[in-house]
């Protein structure tokens, strides 16, 4: 059930003219109609001249971020957890676990912003 609420599309709400904020709340309004939290310490990040560029995607409700416009490519990463949305980092200085060792579940797509609906770069649709 973690995966495929991970793997909703909410780039489907998320057009030109959409604030970013929207990729955030529909996250949210499916993960925690489940009960399930969502991390906050990692985020989704645009993807430019640079990769983990700007803008900064949030996964749950929030009011941040620029509106949506044709050619911005950027990536929607949540990660959903079963329990608190607290993640610690382990001694290896790379791996993330919850906090609590309750389970959770994370999926990435690379999205682009067209004149029409969104796009999806990844391969995984």
């Amino acid at each position: 059930m973690l995966l495929k609420i991970a793997h909703l599309m909410p780039y489907r709400n998320a057009g030109p003219g959409f604030h970013f904020s929207v990729v955030g709340q529909t996250i949210s309004k499916h993960a925690e109609a489940a009960g399930f939290s969502i991390c906050k310490e990692f985020i989704g990040h645009g993807i430019g001249q640079y990769f983990h560029g700007l803008p900064e995607v949030y996964h749950y409700y929030n009011n941040m971020g620029p509106i949506l416009r044709p050619g911005m490519v950027f990536t929607i990463e949540p990660i959903l957890m079963e329990g608190k949305d607290a993640m610690r980092i382990l001694s290896d200085g790379w791996t993330a676990v919850a906090a609590d060792s309750k389970r959770a579940a994370q999926f990435e797509h690379t999205i682009v912003i067209t004149d029409g609906e969104p796009e999806i770069l990844s391969p995984h649709r």
